[in-house]
């Protein structure tokens, strides 16, 4: 009797310590969940929501990173056998492009999207773009230009065929008012008080801006036109092969270098001879290799070299016609004066007389004293650039005879 009490007792022990554990397991689930929920709340809160259409993470990106997440899994797998040998592996993310013979700046684009150049082409804001242009030019042609040389401009303007881009430079703030030529409607007009052709070219005629043009004309306001024509003139420089050049000059004018006064006697000539001492060799500027600022005409390739010889602030050109010859070889053969197309310097001194008076000058003057100093400075800061290049591979410059100066 007492044995089968105490086994009743110990079963029922048994019972009651049983029905006891449950509800202590119940809560322990119950209190872990609640807290996984305010844990994973607050985890939540302390980010914020973005989107996947933010994170640019699109369907596919995913499916490739799942793609690769199951190769991975794979390797693993199949290494895990011997652990020894199993080293870590970067993964590559080839969804990502970079192409490092892109532009500079551009490597992150794929590059059929890429366009490194452009132009002047005028464009509709209507219609199919591929539609915008019935012709494309393939000549450009620059004035720097006053209002009060409107006429000048007009006849210059006219023996520039319709295969010539019409750019403007305003240095006098003056646009609209051209509009009383009809072409001035179709051409490009840029504005900037008081600035030169120099400044100009720099800061908008980058090479890449004007890489469709085969060649570009950067010319001044007062030239003389009647014994120009544009085309024909283009086809002699095709014809001698220059890639610099300029119009002859009317020798009855009064020019200073004997290099581009005009000849009679030919199409094209591409040396002279100069006052004595002022040539170094017959092959090198002044004689050879030389065309002057006021009406040059530059290949697409020339003026590539000569954009970034140009500096930001020496916006006269004074000392630029000098160097030239750096951006073609061999330069006395690549650099001429056209003499069956010429012009007439007019010397109008428009521009100079937007200089300020000071110390009792005329403004003319002080702009005049600056075209010097720019000139001592390109020469020195060029000689200075070239003594570094020749340092820098072992070369010293004061033994170096060669015909680079």
């Amino acid at each position: 009797m007492n044995m089968d009490s105490d086994m009743v007792y110990r079963k029922g022990t048994v019972v009651r310590s049983t029905l006891a554990k449950k509800p202590n397991e119940t809560m322990r689930v119950f209190i872990t969940i609640c807290v996984g929920i305010m844990f994973g709340f607050f985890i939540g809160v302390s980010f914020p929501s973005l989107p996947f259409t933010k994170l640019n993470i699109t369907s596919a990106l995913l499916r490739d990173f799942v793609i690769i997440g199951n190769k991975s899994a794979a390797q693993f797998t199949d290494n895990s056998s011997n652990k020894s040998s199993t080293t870590n592996q970067t993964v590559i993310d080839v969804s990502k492009i970079w192409v490092p013979s892109n532009p500079k700046g551009a490597e992150r684009l794929p590059p059929g999207i890429v366009a490194s150049e452009s132009d002047l082409y005028l464009r509709r804001l209507w219609g199919k773009p591929s539609e915008d242009l019935t012709s494309k030019p393939n000549y450009l042609v620059t004035f720097t230009v006053g209002y009060d040389q409107r006429k000048n401009i007009d006849a210059a303007v006219k023996k520039f065929s319709g295969n010539f881009t019409i750019l403007l430079f305003h240095y006098d703030g003056k646009t609209s008012e051209w509009d009383e030529f009809e072409w001035s409607k179709r051409a490009i007009h840029v504005s900037a008080i008081k600035q030169t052709k120099w400044w100009y070219a720099k800061r908008f005629l980058h090479p890449d801006i004007v890489a469709p043009y085969d060649y570009i004309f950067i010319w001044d306001e007062d030239l003389g036109v009647k014994h120009f024509d544009a085309e024909e003139y283009i086809k002699l420089v095709r014809k001698y092969g220059l890639e610099i050049s300029q119009p002859g000059l009317d020798p009855s004018r009064g020019t200073t270098w004997e290099m581009t006064k005009r000849r009679n006697d030919r199409d094209v000539h591409m040396e002279t001879e100069e006052r004595p001492g002022w040539c170094s060799d017959p092959h090198l500027p002044p004689c050879a290799a030389f065309v002057e600022i006021m009406a040059p005409v530059f290949s697409r390739d020339a003026w590539r070299c000569v954009w970034h010889m140009i500096q930001n602030d020496l916006i006269h050109g004074w000392g630029l016609d000098l160097a030239l010859q750096k951006c073609v070889e061999p330069a006395h053969e690549r650099i001429g004066v056209v003499d069956a197309q010429w012009i007439v310097h007019q010397t109008v001194p428009s521009l100079g007389n937007q200089g300020k008076s000071e110390n009792g000058e005329a403004p003319w003057q002080g702009v005049r004293q600056r075209c010097r100093r720019e000139w001592e400075l390109f020469r020195v800061r060029m000689e200075d650039a070239e003594k570094s290049y020749y340092k820098s591979i072992g070369i010293d410059p004061s033994n170096f005879t060669v015909h680079h100066r």
